[in-house]
């Protein structure tokens, strides 16, 4: 186990814990560039800072909607392998799949007690999902929110690195650790940070600067894949859709420009640069110019991830193994919060 476990009436206060980051992404395959840029880039980031990091591949989020078998397996493997080759580090970060450590359905089911309906009638991604027919969406799918809460503070993480879409979500696990406290007279979960920061934590689609891209889109080029070969992903640049004019001299200029920005959020992100300093070198470029060093900045960062996760994809049992180590350290840690949890609300346990 790395880090401490905190139980802050018995030893301290929020504001005193030691930091620990936590996220997750759902093993829904085909892992992007908005993937690796939106969360993965930024968690090898936190790993290598020395922070205390647990990454989650969140299976139990993913079956909130129909799952083929076969595929969500695969899935689970693929973005194993995908956050491993982006310079997550097993033996440094914990890395896991949700449904390996029970911990986490269990305490969902707590906060969804602790949770009130009028907070999650709020949630716009169920209306989102569910759509029109949201009485065939499964309670999964409108609980979610609270399991994603459960994720959280089964580990009292203090901070969470998350896309836009997922802040509100954010703000629910917030109400649901202060309304826990208060309704226990305790100081026991953390009230965590959203870390939501960089260039590029919302990648737009190659074909349209205003939709986020997606592994959903039914064109290809629309995204760059983590499993694309070097040739693919400069073609995918080299065809991205942009305007007419050259890049301007000034962020402002990108405002009204959604294409044009994507790409220079896209290469400030991958040069751990900023827009700014993008558009500082590259100011009065045609497209033409400036997409071929774009491809091959993207083609130097991505074509190496890749190889190495086709490398580790030929190996699942590995793959189940470091996950298999990983959830045993990620019990390490949730197991005793989660009994601390039960005591608190006086739960009966002869062990």
């Amino acid at each position: 186990m790395t880090g401490a476990v905190h139980t802050p009436r018995d030893g301290g206060g929020a504001n005193r814990r030691t930091p620990r980051v936590f996220s997750g992404i759902q093993p829904s395959g085909h892992l992007t560039l908005g993937n690796y840029l939106g969360a993965m880039k930024r968690f090898v980031d936190m790993q290598e800072s020395g922070t205390e990091t647990i990454y989650c591949i969140v299976d139990l989020h993913a079956i909130t909607v129909w799952q083929d078998p076969a595929a969500l397996t695969r899935a689970t493997r693929e973005l194993a392998a995908g956050f491993i080759a982006a310079g997550i580090d097993p033996k440094r970060s914990v890395l896991f799949n949700q449904s390996q450590v029970p911990a986490h359905a269990e305490l969902g089911w707590i906060f969804s007690c602790v949770a009130r309906i009028g907070w999650l009638n709020r949630m716009t991604q169920f209306k989102d999902k569910a759509g029109k027919n949201r009485e065939a969406a499964s309670v999964g799918l409108y609980a979610y929110p609270t399991l994603m809460a459960a994720d959280i503070l089964a580990y009292h993480a203090t901070h969470v690195p998350v896309g836009e879409d997922q802040k509100q979500h954010l703000e629910l696990t917030r109400d649901i650790a202060i309304k826990f406290n208060q309704d226990f007279g305790v100081d026991f979960f953390p009230v965590v940070e959203p870390v939501i920061e960089g260039a590029a934590t919302r990648v737009m689609s190659l074909r349209d600067g205003s939709k986020k891209m997606s592994k959903s889109d039914p064109s290809d080029m629309s995204r760059i894949n983590l499993t694309d070969d070097a040739d693919t992903i400069a073609k995918k640049i080299r065809k991205a859709r942009t305007d007419p004019e050259p890049l301007p001299d000034s962020v402002e200029g990108l405002e009204d420009r959604p294409e044009a920005r994507n790409l220079v959020n896209i290469y400030a992100a991958l040069a751990d640069t900023t827009p700014g300093a993008v558009i500082a070198d590259h100011a009065g470029q045609q497209f033409a110019t400036f997409k071929p060093s774009l491809a091959d900045l993207a083609v130097a960062k991505l074509a190496p991830i890749s190889e190495e996760m086709g490398r580790l994809m030929e190996d699942p049992a590995e793959i189940d193994r470091l996950l298999g180590h990983g959830a045993d350290r990620a019990a390490e840690i949730a197991e005793p919060i989660l009994a601390r949890t039960r005591d608190i609300i006086g739960m009966v346990r002869s062990r």
